[in-house]
């Protein structure tokens, strides 16, 4: 179970708040937990596990919901190690908390340790599916893994009902054990697509098609680099056998064009791509469907650092980290999706990584590298790979091209893809942040997570990240009653 749980000065432990019960949050809660540390998770789903390790709901009554993971072994290691860490006390867990704020609390003297100095950090969250409640967790340094949220990128014909994103339709079968349709057709690019497809297709759905813009035949060329994850190539090699078998039609070099329907979606048109990334004349195909999961890739989830001062990497679309997965603020680690997309393993072992040191530095020790030695040595081959495979996976070069007039743009505000352009080429809009003061575009309930990158690629702007004071929506009441509540399980706020 680890060491008793007494701080460095025979006092109270310290308390190590984690954002994301993800594998990232759930594998540095553990970490931190059996070296000494209180941890207080936090997270806005009703169970523990993220995205990847997304459970049916109990009432469901799954009888095998192993079936629709390829990793239940470590789940079942992560799950039962939080039970036993739940029992003692050593962790307590906060579902269904939205964290909209964490606040770095001054104090103490200068170069004093946050965990040293009065106050620590405070994470604001509100509590349950309505987000009223308001919950302050009190904290002497913190881990963001925060996760990330999927990029799609507009077409006509996309705000269809029956057109998902890729991960929606994995979530949805995941968690509710249902499907959005009886046919399917899953398309955009990037590695998930082969699990959404072979999920759906091993619930009973029919994929009518894969339809991925990339093509996999690029991946040789990284042969190298590739060769040093052998259980991602076996990995992704038994998905294509499986679509194989069920006969489920794969298009390369290929993506929609339009999704055609009245009340909902009917079918697709998909077309071929040339070397460049343009449609090919000629080349469209109509493929009857009633539903369309699509993806074009993640983006981290960087909200959070952001408001606490956190430094991104020169791409400036995730966290910056350190070899202890530290971020430039004193008292705050960052691990998972949020420091560059990667997938659950890679997720684990900066989890691992962010865990052990901050209970190393919390405990008043210089923390030592050979204590996470083997989860260093997989995070660098798996950065790596999946390195490679962004150079890979990436939407069509001239994907904005096929986005009519007309196409709405920003959901939240209806702002269309011809107002986008009319605020570029007639109104003189040079950045992302111009065409949303002109349009609307990403001033809505999103904030931009959906449209920022269509609103990018339409402008012909680089895409980057917004800066936001709060992670999402607050209600003016909570933020006026902030500071007024406690910690739950804990002392009053001072």
């Amino acid at each position: 179970m680890g060491t008793e749980p007494v701080g460095p000065r025979g006092g109270p432990p310290p308390r190590l708040a984690v954002v994301g019960a993800g594998p990232a949050g759930l594998a540095a809660a553990l970490a931190a937990a059996g070296r000494g540390v209180h941890v207080t998770m936090i997270d806005s789903a009703e169970a523990p596990g993220g995205q990847f390790y997304r459970q049916p709901a109990a009432a469901l009554g799954a009888r095998r919901p192993q079936a629709l993971h390829h990793q239940w072994r470590t789940w079942r290691r992560l799950r039962d190690g939080l039970e036993r860490h739940l029992a003692a006390g050593n962790i307590t867990h906060l579902p269904e908390h939205h964290v909209w704020c964490v606040e770095r609390h001054s104090g103490g003297t200068p170069g004093q340790r946050p965990s040293d100095a009065p106050g620590g950090f405070a994470v604001h969250a509100l509590l349950g599916p309505g987000q009223e409640e308001p919950v302050e967790v009190r904290a002497d340094a913190v881990v963001l893994a925060t996760g990330g949220y999927e990029k799609v990128l507009p077409f006509p014909g996309w705000t269809l009902p029956g057109v998902v994103t890729a991960g929606g339709a994995q979530a949805m079968l995941k968690g509710r054990l249902v499907v959005s349709g009886r046919t399917a057709v899953v398309a955009g690019t990037g590695p998930l697509l082969l699990p959404v497809a072979t999920g759906l297709a091993a619930a009973g759905v029919r994929v009518a098609a894969l339809v991925e813009s990339a093509d996999p035949k690029a991946l040789v060329r990284r042969a190298g680099t590739l060769t040093g994850r052998v259980d991602k190539l076996a990995e992704g090699a038994g998905y294509a056998v499986e679509l194989l078998r069920r006969r489920v039609r794969t298009l390369v070099r290929h993506t929609v064009v339009e999704a055609h329907g009245t009340d909902r979606l009917e079918a697709v048109t998909v077309a071929a791509l040339d070397a460049e990334g343009r449609v090919r004349t000629g080349g469209e195909r109509r493929i009857p469907c009633d539903t369309l999961a699509v993806g074009h890739g993640m983006v981290p989830h960087t909200d959070l650092a952001e408001s606490l001062g956190c430094r991104l990497d020169a791409d400036g679309m995730s966290v910056a980290v350190d070899d202890e997965q530290r971020t430039d603020v004193p008292g705050v680690w960052a691990a998972g999706e949020a420091t560059g997309i990667g997938g659950a393993a890679l997720s684990l072992a900066e989890g691992h990584v962010a865990g052990r040191s901050a209970a190393a530095r919390l405990g008043g020790r210089e923390p030592d590298p050979r204590e996470w030695a083997a989860a260093a040595a997989s995070r660098t081959r798996l950065r790596e790979f999946f390195a490679a495979l962004d150079t890979v996976y990436v939407p069509p070069a001239h994907w904005a091209e096929q986005v009519t007039d007309d196409t709405v743009v920003c959901r939240c505000e209806e702002v269309t893809a011809g107002a986008v352009r009319e605020a570029v080429g007639e109104l003189g809009a040079g950045d992302v942040r111009t065409v949303k003061l002109l349009t609307r575009a990403g001033m809505g309930w999103c904030q931009g997570r959906m449209c920022g990158p269509a609103v990018a690629g339409l402008a012909g702007c680089a895409e980057t990240v917004a800066r936001r004071p709060f992670a999402r929506p607050v209600p003016l009441g909570v933020l006026a009653r902030a500071g007024e509540t406690g910690e739950p399980g804990g002392p009053p706020v001072e």
